[in-house]
């Protein structure tokens, strides 16, 4: 396994929201995964720039909610994301900040409900698939998208190589056996 470079300068923040996290993994190891695959994603596919990143560990009923809300889905999902650049500069703000401060790059929400049925049905640790949900989530923070064919399989690639080196076997193998 090969680790991912570091970024020393970003931020990363995870919040467990929902106690199956707790739970099923333990804070520590929970937090610990989050942000490794945050990092790993961030290392990979990152601008130059330090950027800033929260993760939110939230239950199912969470998400659908946030789903309703953004997305018009009235219905839980794996994982969201939140990139604050976009709305920003969709609204015109100025994105100045003080020299050497990370920029807000965003939020992802993982759901643990989903996640950990996921898991079991694709017969893959929770721990695994948690890094998965959280360097795709941070993938799209970055701009990558799945809307097409060649999208989805240039992020999936993407996907495969960063927890590839986190040491988490290629998850979209494991669903097409």
């Amino acid at each position: 396994m090969t680790q991912p470079a570091t970024r020393a300068d970003d931020i990363i923040t995870v919040d467990i929201a929902a106690g199956g996290w707790r739970s099923a993994l333990g804070d520590a190891a929970a937090r610990a995964a989050a942000a490794e695959a945050a990092a790993a994603a961030l290392a990979a596919a990152g601008p130059e720039h330090a950027v800033e990143v929260g993760v939110r560990l939230a239950a199912d009923a969470d998400i659908r909610s946030l789903n309703r809300q953004y997305r018009g889905r009235d219905s839980a999902t794996n994982v969201l994301s939140f990139g604050l650049a976009g709305d920003v500069a969709a609204a015109g703000a100025d994105l100045t900040q003080p020299p050497d401060t990370p920029a807000l790059l965003g939020d992802v929400v993982a759901a643990f409900e989903t996640c950990a049925g996921e898991a079991e049905e694709e017969g893959k640790p929770l721990a695994d698939h948690l890094r998965h949900m959280v360097v795709h989530g941070v993938l799209h923070l970055l701009g990558y998208d799945h809307e097409t064919a060649e999208e989805a399989e240039q992020m999936e690639a993407l996907e495969r190589d960063i927890l590839a080196r986190l040491g988490v076997p290629d998850p979209y193998a494991r669903a097409a056996a």
